[in-house]
């Protein structure tokens, strides 16, 4: 049936009378959007003829327009309460020569959705795209009858007055209802969109949504909007409303009941106009600011599945693995304290009532004392006997003057050094040893002797030097509270941001393993820091427990703890206790939102335990020249410092790398004279005199090896080292700067402890059997913890959607993923590095420190 009206304008700006046609269920407000638009056109021309088509799905109906005639199409479909489909218009528009666009708005009966055609897309710095083949999935709108017939109408005008030839078409989209863990493939473009909806199943409270290319190109998007018109399915206005993400081959966002009343949500897919937001090449710049470029083929393929997330019992049983898993490290530390306990206490009847066993199993017992032989009477080890026994002055007199390079070394009873400990702290300080200036003469002859032992740099008083190092600690928790709380009041910005604006390209989750809880957006990622924190305090309880018990030996006057073994000073310890468990805390707040900005977060307290580490390496050889709190952490900042400027200012930025690097070589060889010369030296204006000096008498006039030969062998080495790390750097530019620094670091620190540990036995000294029970399972522990590292879930290198490619499925209890295994490792790692720093020289608790070489 077709009706046909004329009418001709009597002014030229006003609208005539209006078209009379009746047709049910037609709202009054689009009576006014028709009559509207006649007005719009009619202003153009004189005659304008509207024509009313009833038409059916499924059909090509091609036609041409003109602005002499308007084209009414109305459909009619049948909608039920419990199965929806969706609706979508195709138009192909014939000729493209024309000079103005055709105009099609579709009349709902709660919506109306305008397009034109061709329509034109914008990309970055102006550039426009058209497009003449446009596809459009109409918004249905809700209904409370068990089935309702609903009319649409497609209106077709334009103000050409050439005729353009189009060809249109309105489907049923069959799938438009997605099925749980059924995948649909389809395909999209810029100007042909897709969206499909899903509904909540009875029980399942949390979704994942995970789409699928083969194709890296074009870049698309996907968005999660909530039922209700308009949908925002185009490139220029998908960001506005509901979580969104950009994606190339991979993408996937968990979706919440709680977020959306309706128990359902659109899945929406919009393909880019350009690849620049993927990665991809940016297009030539337009010659002329109206240009209108061809985009080619942008078609894409693409598959959608949804499937029920993890439910709330997978979330109790991690929680509890993660729990359990270090708990269970209290608990062997608690077996060994009491197996511990038990030996010390069948030592301690030995020599109560040696008569008792036998001389084999009493020597069993005992071992050797410091000269090798097995203890005479039980009056020799007075921490065991009674807390009142000690050894007579005349056994410490002999065994201090046994060596003759110790030079310096007081001959004193214990009854003096009992009353030096009981002095007060507050009269102490680290200078007053170095007051007169034949101390100061007595320091350069002592620390430039070719063969040091510990005596000769543990000369300064144990208060002072345990009131220095205390400082670490200190300083480490004030650091600690001031940097700890505006990155946890940032991160939670941060959360506060993704989830308001639903943009999911701000943080680099690993999307297809990412559980969200409460506001959290990857509690796992979180979870799994907490081994961080319960082995860094785990490991604060073991060194106070040493501590104490030190002490204790200390006011019991026990020669061993007095004058044996490596000097004892826990501030280090304890600063890397607290650093374990500030890593663990930043750790989390970096992965509430992980990304570019504030990946240094994850880093600084890595910087700070690579530093103390190498540093407490350093004290347990040189206590009296170890650096102080105050240089280390003002060391430490400059190396922070820097790794702000590389992540601002570090890519592709050759005048940032070079400074860098003539810093690190210049920093490299400072470091490696402080070290060399025992700190004897001074840097002022005449080191370069004493620089050519040195080369003429050693190099030139005659050629003599170095003074101090396993020194200058690591120093070499790690110049060798650090030369090509700087070099390294200068030629390729490693976007990622505070892992390039990282590893800096790391590499230094492990190139130290082999050498510690090289020595250690080329001295003849032994490891015992935790120590190497630790460094044995800490190196199999690192070896897989790196394993995992190096995965590589995602990677803020990379634009989001490229990140998303490296995305993979939980891999452990169907919650954690690799990265989340690397937390775990690396946690038992760092925590059983601690524990070689902390008894790798217990062999030599009862061995005189004059016999204890310095490497």
């Amino acid at each position: 049936m077709v009706l046909r009206s004329s009418w001709k304008s009597r002014h030229k700006n006003s609208c005539g009378p209006a078209i009379r046609w009746i047709r049910p269920g037609l709202a009054a407000l689009l009576w006014l959007c028709v009559i509207r638009l006649a007005c719009g056109i009619e202003a153009v021309g004189e005659i304008k003829n509207i024509v009313q088509k009833d038409a059916a799905f499924d059909v090509n109906y091609n036609d041409t327009v003109t602005s002499e005639n308007q084209t009414i199409y109305a459909f009619n479909h049948t909608i039920s309460r419990n199965k929806t489909e969706g609706v979508r218009v195709s138009v192909d528009v014939l000729s493209n020569k024309s000079e103005s666009p055709i105009l099609f708005v579709v009349r709902q009966k709660q919506a109306v959705l305008s397009f034109q055609v061709p329509l034109i897309l914008r990309g970055l710095y102006q550039r426009k795209y058209p497009y003449y083949d446009v596809g459009r999935t109409l918004c249905q709108p809700p209904t409370r009858a068990a089935s309702e017939t609903q009319y649409f109408f497609v209106d077709v005008s334009t103000l050409s007055s050439q005729g353009t030839n189009y060809q249109l078409r309105v489907s049923r989209v069959e799938s438009f209802t997605l099925q749980t863990n059924k995948k649909f493939s389809f395909t999209a473009s810029p100007s042909q969109p897709q969206y499909f909806k899903y509904v909540f199943q009875d029980g399942v409270d949390t979704v994942i949504v995970k789409v699928n290319s083969d194709m890296t190109f074009p870049c698309s998007v996907m968005s999660i909007q909530d039922i209700q018109c308009p949908i925002y399915d185009l490139d220029n206005n998908v960001a506005f409303i509901g979580m969104y993400q950009t994606m190339t081959k991979k993408g996937a966002i968990t979706v919440q009941r709680k977020d959306f009343p309706s128990n359902s949500f659109y899945v929406v897919l919009v393909v880019k106009t350009e690849d620049e937001a993927c990665g991809g090449p940016l297009r030539f710049y337009p010659l002329r600011p109206d240009q209108l470029i061809d985009a080619g083929n942008r078609s894409k393929a693409l598959d959608v599945m949804v499937s029920p997330a993890i439910n709330l019992e997978v979330y109790v049983m991690g929680m509890l693995f993660c729990l359990g898993i270090f708990f269970s490290f209290y608990l062997l530390t608690l077996l060994c304290v009491c197996l511990e306990r038990a030996r010390l206490n069948k030592k301690r009847n030995v020599f109560l009532n040696p008569a008792d066993m036998s001389p084999a199993e009493t020597a069993s017992l005992l071992g050797k004392n410091s000269d090798g032989k097995t203890p005479a009477s039980p009056n020799e080890y007075g921490s065991f006997a009674d807390n009142g026994s000690t050894m007579s002055s005349e056994a410490i007199t002999d065994s201090a003057t046994s060596t003759d390079n110790n030079y310096g070394y007081m001959e004193r009873s214990l009854e003096s050094v009992a009353r030096s400990r009981q002095e007060s702290l507050s009269s102490i300080e680290e200078d007053d040893y170095d007051t007169l200036d034949d101390i100061h003469s007595d320091k350069n002859i002592v620390r430039t002797k070719k063969f040091l032992y510990v005596a000769d740099l543990a000369r300064k008083d144990k208060r002072v030097l345990s009131k220095k190092y205390q400082i670490y600690f200190w300083n480490i928790a004030t650091i600690a509270v001031f940097y700890a709380l505006p990155v946890v009041q940032l991160v939670i910005t941060y959360q506060t941001v993704v989830n308001v604006t639903g943009n999911q390209d701000i943080c680099y989750y690993n999307f297809l393993c990412a559980h969200p809880l409460g506001a959290l957006s990857a509690f796992n990622n979180i979870l799994s820091n907490l081994g961080y924190v319960m082995l860094g305090l785990l490991f604060l309880l073991i060194v106070l427990k040493r501590d104490l018990a030190h002490n204790r030996a200390l006011e019991r006057h026990d020669v061993n703890a007095l004058e044996c073994g490596i000097p004892k000073h826990f501030g280090l310890f304890y600063a890397m206790g607290t650093a374990l468990m500030m890593e663990g805390l930043l750790s989390a707040c970096y992965h509430v939102c992980p990304n570019y900005t504030n990946f240094q977060f994850d880093t600084s307290f890595m910087y700070m335990i690579a530093g103390l580490c190498m540093l407490k390496l350093y004290q347990k050889r040189h206590p009296d020249i170890n650096a102080s709190a105050y240089t280390a952490y003002a060391c430490l900042a400059a190396v922070i410092f820097f790794s702000v400027l590389g992540v601002v200012f570090g890519r592709d930025n050759t005048a940032f790398w070079i400074v860098f690097s003539v810093i690190h070589i210049l920093a490299t060889l400072l470091l490696s004279t402080q070290l060399y010369y025992m700190g004897r030296w001074r840097l002022n204006a005449g080191i370069m005199r004493r620089i050519v000096y040195v080369i003429y008498t050693d190099c030139i006039r005659q050629c003599s090896g170095p003074m101090y030969i396993d020194r200058m062998v690591l120093l070499v080495m790690g110049n060798i080292v650090n030369w090509s790390l700087a070099a390294y750097g200068l030629i390729q530019k490693p976007n990622d700067f505070a892992s390039y620094l990282l590893a800096i670091a790391i590499c230094n620190l492990l190139l130290y402890f082999a050498f510690y540990i090289i020595m250690k036995l080329r001295s003849g000294e032994r490891i015992k059997c935790l120590a190497l029970v630790c460094i044995l399972f800490t190196a199999v522990v690192w070896g897989f913890a790196l394993y995992f590292f190096f995965q590589g879930l995602s990677t803020w290198q990379k634009t989001p959607a490229e990140s998303r490619e490296h995305n993979r499925d939980c891999i452990l209890l169907s919650f954690f993923d690799d990265h989340d295994i690397w937390h775990f490792l690396s946690s038992i790692a760092m925590f059983g590095s601690f524990l070689v720093l902390l008894t790798m020289d217990d062999d030599l608790d009862t061995v005189q420190r004059d016999k204890i070489y310095v490497f």
